[in-house]
């Protein structure tokens, strides 16, 4: 039997601004200027503004400009849809801003410079595509993720022709050798086996490194030094330790030394904010010399006027341009109005900070940072704290005693035994200071990390401990032990 019943339903969309602004809020100062530039290219609407003053010194009430006349105008006639008023200026620029441009230095990529050492080699044609093949499917770190029967079967695919395995193996042996040392690898074992076959293997300490990776490399990755002690009958523990100093100074990601697969650029941090104290007060500003100035181009006016004066003559042709031009008009104010609103939200949040930690922002004495959390800005703010994450998140603040992240300035809440309230700042601090000064033969345990912790006035669970300890990148006590 079939029932029909009538349900209501509320349901929250978002609309094309808002997610402009907030895929806009996710943005950083230094990639900016190209998210705006990808924008331009793809809105013929949209362009420069190179006569568009600093906010800073228009006056809060003007006179509607001739821009937005023009556009007020179209949208009068327009029975398109309807559309709220909008400024079509961002007014975010000053000739006295900061400007921090990006230094770049000109490479060859790292496949590039594999694919050059193929014509080192003495490869026929055939064996040459192989290689190819095989650098085109080497990852970022240097290693060979793909199976070699899959590569085999994907040149034989492409090329109509049959390849062996075996063939892609051999081609890859040859590969293996090129510039760095361990590309090409197919795990991290491989990868030091490579670096270790091509130093002196006649060396005794060089021959028990690549012996133990080779035959005990489970064990290594574990730490279970005694039974690299038991297994490959090793006597002296000196010796051992001289053979896994050799293997730490190996490089895990031979690819590292290249950006990837792009031109290789030496990048400055570009803060997001600039704060300032002078003469006993705090004052902050964007850093918005990257953000260049926008405005609704002039170019498709006369198409909207003859459109206007003429409705009833038009084209079919034409009108679809008018509503192509109407779609491209709504998004450009979009953006614009995106960006002005991403502004606004910055310079809201930032200035929530600066007041909540203003007395850290004065000398930068960090026993001074307040236990500060998402929701602590969120309600001065009024914002949700989605949105203050996406704002802290990639975002850089440049203060009169150095650069540090947004998200530097939170930390958790921890109450000590005496009750006050202190930044799990100062808790990590401890961690990491203990840890550097551990009997590396020894080394503390999570729960004798709580008990120094506790001996602090800090009572943490071990659980909490150990989320600490990762959140620092720290090991655990069983990897962190040496010889």
């Amino acid at each position: 039997m079939l029932n029909q019943s009538l349900q209501q339903k509320m349901q929250q969309k978002l609309t094309a601004l808002q997610i402009q602004v907030i895929k806009l809020l996710e943005v950083p100062t230094a990639l900016l200027e190209q998210r705006i530039k990808e924008e331009l290219e793809i809105n013929p609407l949209l362009e420069y503004d190179t006569e568009a003053k600093s906010e800073d010194d228009m006056p809060q009430e003007t006179e509607m400009s001739e821009a937005e006349e023009r556009d007020a105008s179209i949208e009068e006639y327009m029975s398109m849809g309807d559309t709220p008023d909008y400024k079509l200026q961002t007014n975010n620029y000053s000739e006295d801003d900061k400007h921090d441009d990006i230094p770049y230095s000109e490479g060859s990529t790292f496949y590039e410079h594999l694919e050059e050492q193929i014509g080192l080699h003495d490869f026929d044609e055939r064996h040459a595509e192989i290689a190819k093949y095989i650098i085109g499917n080497i990852d970022e770190d240097g290693y060979l993720r793909r199976e070699t029967i899959d590569i085999a079967d994907d040149i034989s695919f492409a090329t109509n022709s049959e390849v062996d395995e075996n063939d892609v193996i051999s081609v890859l042996k040859v590969v293996q050798s090129f510039d760095p040392v361990g590309v090409g690898a197919r795990d991290l074992r491989e990868c030091l086996l490579l670096q270790l076959q091509n130093a002196d293997l006649t060396n005794e300490t060089t021959k028990l490194a690549y012996d133990i990776i080779d035959q005990c490399f489970e064990e290594f990755t574990k730490k279970h030094y005694d039974k690299i002690l038991k297994r490959l009958r090793i006597v002296d523990e000196d010796e051992l330790k001289d053979a896994i100093d050799e293997i730490l100074h190996l490089n895990p990601k031979p690819g590292s030394a290249y950006s990837g697969a792009t031109v290789k650029v030496a990048q400055h941090i570009i803060p997001d904010f600039i704060v300032e104290y002078d003469e006993g007060k705090l004052t902050f500003r964007l850093n918005s010399s990257h953000e260049p100035e926008l405005k609704i181009s002039n170019a498709y006016s006369d198409m909207i006027s003859e459109y206007v004066h003429n409705k009833a003559n038009q084209s079919k042709e034409q009108k679809e341009a008018v509503i192509f031009v109407k779609q491209k008009l709504d998004s450009a104010k979009w953006f614009i109005d995106a960006l002005r609103q991403r502004r606004n939200t910055l310079t809201q949040v930032m200035g929530a900070i600066l007041e909540y930690q203003k007395e850290y922002f004065v000398d930068g004495d960090e026993t001074k940072l307040r236990p500060m959390i998402l929701d602590d800005i969120a309600k001065i703010t009024g914002l949700d704290a989605s949105t203050i994450s996406r704002v802290s998140n990639s975002k850089y603040v440049q203060a009169p005693f150095g650069i540090f992240p947004l998200k530097y300035f939170f930390s958790e809440k921890i109450q000590t035994t005496e009750g006050d309230e202190v930044s799990s700042r100062e808790v990590k601090k401890i961690l990491q200071e203990s840890i550097n000064g551990e009997d590396k033969r020894r080394p503390l345990t999570d729960d004798k990390l709580a008990e120094i912790l506790a001996s602090h006035s800090y009572n943490i669970a071990r659980r909490t401990v150990a989320k600490y300890r990762e959140q620092l990148g720290i090991p655990v006590a069983r990897l962190r032990k040496e010889l």
